[in-house]
């Protein structure tokens, strides 16, 4: 079973890159059983998405 470092990377790792089948599956079954794994997993999403929108805010050019 995994550990919840190994979740957290994983769920690291997934605002990255695609996770493999098996990560996917294990990263499913630790969040669906560790709530804090779980929070964390939308937290990352949730700074994903508000850097994205403050980027993208952003971009005026300096004169």
């Amino acid at each position: 079973m995994m550990n919840c470092k190994q979740a957290t990377q994983l769920l690291s790792e997934k605002l990255d890159r695609p996770l493999s089948a098996r990560e996917k599956v294990s990263v499913g079954i630790h969040t669906t059983m560790c709530a804090p794994c779980r929070q964390f997993g939308l937290q990352m999403e949730e700074l994903r998405d508000i850097s994205k929108h403050y980027t993208k805010g952003n971009t005026r050019k300096e004169k």
